[in-house]
């Protein structure tokens, strides 16, 4: 079995993040959100992956390589413009060849590991394979429409969802689907549609299984899902202190404090991930926080929030709740006459005020 994971896209709805950075490649717990895709394909014992680019895929390779670090053999596959999931099937099918596949959007994370949807595919024998997560939005996704145990039909976003499910970013396919992507036609968004890739395998007498996700799953495609992610992952970490942390601070619960970072007169309750050289002095960090690598956090608060590499949060006298912090954020305080706030913003930013 191969693996196909998308790594392109523009991240929209994570602008002004993803203006500067490939969304997928965004930190959760400190770590790419690429790799947690990649370690799920290695523990499955896939070992073949192609990973889908926009043009601009560069950023992408250079952080991923060859795939060595996890086993893996990496083919990258650029996609010339964002048509469609079932496009990037399509422009797949070279280097899938024959093989059953498993598709990956890679921006999804999801708990345990994708053996046990594997096993159901090949045991069901299958031309199709979906996992199917209950949500609170199911208008966001391609909803499956259920009777007897059984897919009757899917469709893509609707207006008035057929379930409270949504079809998430995993999926199990035979050769089959190539017959599906080559024979329909562009939305009216002008993608190739996934969704109608698998009505198009259900009208043709084709076998859809599916299992439900029981665990979480999470779709990052928004800030808050982004914090939801972290916070996830932090539940599940293990703590471990390479770091110094003076007599002075008080660290609680499972805490990662990484190599040469220092904990200086502070309180820090897990779960919380601390990166390589970040300095944190006076100050309270709290649970459910993510503080990147080279950062320094001086007399001020922090709790549920995602905080960059080289990010500075310096005698902040509020605390600092439920945020994304860029690369090299600044958030300081002001100094001087007359007291004011001053902000450099990007596109679809969100700042709170009192």
């Amino acid at each position: 079995m191969k693996a196909l994971i998308t790594a392109g896209g523009k991240g929209t709805r994570l602008r002004p993040l993803t203006h500067t950075q490939n969304k997928h490649l965004l930190p959760i717990a400190n770590k790419p959100i690429l790799h947690y895709a990649l370690e799920k394909m290695a523990h499955a014992g896939i070992t073949e992956v192609g990973i889908i680019t926009n043009q601009e895929g560069e950023e992408v390779k250079s952080a991923i390589g060859t795939g060595e670090q996890w086993g893996l053999h990496i083919v990258y596959i650029p996609q010339e413009a964002p048509l469609g999931l079932a496009h990037v099937v399509k422009i797949s099918q070279d280097f899938i060849g024959d093989d059953p596949f498993i598709f990956y959007l890679g921006d999804n994370m999801v708990v345990g590991d994708l053996k046990k949807f594997i096993d159901v595919f090949e045991k069901d024998g299958s031309n199709c394979h979906l996992t199917l997560s209950k949500v609170k939005d199911p208008e966001r996704f391609g909803v499956p429409e259920l009777r007897n145990n059984r897919i009757i039909s899917i469709e893509e976003k609707p207006q008035n969802p057929k379930s409270e499910f949504a079809v998430t970013g995993i999926y199990l396919y035979d050769s089959t689907i190539f017959k599906a992507v080559n024979s329909i036609k562009p939305s009216a968004r002008g993608e190739l549609e996934i969704s109608d890739a698998h009505q198009y395998l259900l009208d043709n007498g084709y076998k859809i299984s599916y299992s439900e996700i029981t665990g979480w799953w999470k779709d990052t495609g928004k800030p808050e899902d982004v914090l939801e992610a972290n916070r996830l992952i932090l539940e599940h970490m293990e703590a471990y202190q390479k770091g110094m942390i003076d007599a002075a601070s008080n660290v609680t619960g499972n805490v990662v404090v990484e190599e040469g970072a220092n904990i200086i007169n502070s309180v820090v309750r897990g779960p919380v991930v601390i990166g390589k050289n970040t300095i944190i002095e006076n100050s309270f960090i709290g649970p459910f926080t993510s503080i990147g690598h080279n950062c320094t956090i001086r007399n001020s608060e922090v709790e549920f929030s995602i905080v960059l590499d080289r990010g500075e949060i310096l005698d902040v006298g509020v605390r600092i709740e439920g945020s994304l912090l860029g690369t090299s954020a600044r958030i300081v305080s002001s100094i001087g006459r007359p007291r004011s706030n001053r902000f450099v913003v990007g596109d679809q930013s969100l700042i709170e005020i009192r």
